[in-house]
């Protein structure tokens, strides 16, 4: 850590063969290294914080929501390696990271409600109720033997995570013949559920968007109630 300087970072994420989502997620890694060995006093500078942010070189491509027929294509495979996650995904509005760090203790299957969240205020700790649809494939998936829900068990490291989940992605995509990212599973749930007339607010606290009445961001029995009833109008 003491050798490690701002050329060095910034060389590794520019030649990087990966994505800039992934050199993101590479710089935000640095950072927290760098803040932990600065809290320990292993070094005297946060070097991490002196690198260039990653540029996008390329504006982001616009999202296409999947359409019924593609939804129940996937209905039709879902057997085959992680198209049930895609449904999940599709049915509930997880981010792709979101949905593969689920943990299997936040799985309220009693209660029909799932727990987690990443990146933004308004997104992390929230609660995602189980669409009837989907409670077949995650009653599946649930095994209190494991720490997440979901798991590749095909390799060394079983757990699940967003690369290992994008990888799969991209293969039943070329299966099936479609053309989408990961990401359009969530942009899916938003555009059926506005469709759908699910309310706005109900909307955003599934979804992780920021409130602008902080006194409406707490969850109570009456929300939660309020948000079963919103996502099942959903078909």
């Amino acid at each position: 850590m003491r050798d490690i300087r701002v050329a060095h970072l910034e060389q590794t994420m520019r030649e990087a063969k990966v994505g800039d989502d992934t050199k993101g997620r590479m710089k935000s890694l640095y950072n927290q290294m760098f803040r932990f060995a600065m809290k320990h006093e292993i070094i005297n500078k946060d070097y991490a914080a002196l690198c260039n942010p990653v540029k996008r070189t390329k504006p982001s491509e616009p999202k296409v929501p999947f359409t019924e027929e593609e939804i129940q294509l996937l209905w039709d495979n879902v057997n085959y390696s992680v198209v049930d996650m895609i449904l999940i995904e599709i049915y509930s509005g997880w981010r792709p990271q979101e949905l593969a760090l689920l943990k299997t203790k936040d799985i309220d299957l009693e209660n029909g409600t799932m727990f987690g969240g990443i990146k933004t205020d308004a997104g992390r700790n929230r609660y995602v109720p189980i669409h009837p649809k989907i409670r077949p494939l995650i009653e599946k998936r649930y095994d209190t033997n494991n720490e997440q829900l979901f798991n590749d068990f095909s390799s060394k490291e079983p757990r699940m995570t967003y690369d290992k989940y994008e990888q799969r992605f991209k293969r039943i995509m070329d299966y099936l013949g479609l053309k989408h990212r990961p990401h359009e599973t969530r942009h899916t749930f938003i555009t059926r559920a506005k469709e759908a007339g699910v309310d706005e607010y109900c909307l955003k606290l599934i979804v992780g968007h920021q409130i602008g009445d902080i006194t409406e961001k707490v969850y109570t029995h009456r929300t939660l109630e309020n948000l079963k009833q919103e996502i099942e109008k959903i078909v």
